[in-house]
């Protein structure tokens, strides 16, 4: 049996918004063509009448054309549950390794995003000291940025 990791989804409120979102923040790459998802087919699978999904699949940075995506989707008819929280059953965050994590969070709150968290610097023996934050996207999912600096332990 031959498994491979194709994506994870974001359901939005606004797949446009949050699109551009991650392509000008993290440098994502639309892989098209964008998505148009109507009929029976997508109602069974589903499980939503007359469902119309809308959205894009991104490529995200440092990987190939064949790497997993993020893809975004937009449903016309959409479930509200509470916003995701970090310590909530689920899937609590993706995140992005970058190269300066206090410019990043910046990068994000000036694209409409916020900052969750306090940004942390924290030894880790025989891994290295890892700077991260958590911060949310303009709908509220959580991301972590982080950096890794090696250590002469081994990490």
């Amino acid at each position: 049996m031959v498994v491979r990791f194709v994506h994870v989804n974001l359901v939005a409120r606004d797949w446009k918004l949050l699109s551009d979102f991650y392509q000008h923040v993290f440098d994502c790459e639309p892989v098209l063509p964008e998505r148009d998802h109507k009929g029976d087919w997508i109602d069974a699978a589903t499980g939503v009448s007359n469902v119309n999904i809308q959205g894009i699949h991104l490529l995200l940075p440092g990987r190939d054309k064949n790497c997993p995506t993020l893809e975004i989707f937009q449903y016309n008819k959409i479930n509200e549950a509470k916003q995701p929280a970090i310590n909530r059953p689920g899937l609590a965050h993706i995140a992005f390794a970058v190269d300066d994590v206090e410019m990043t969070v910046k990068k994000v709150i000036s694209n409409g995003g916020s900052q969750l968290g306090e940004i942390v610097i924290q030894h880790i023996p025989k891994a290295g000291t890892i700077t991260f934050v958590y911060v949310r996207d303009p709908e509220g999912n959580i991301i972590e940025l982080q950096n890794w600096s090696k250590d002469k332990e081994g990490g």
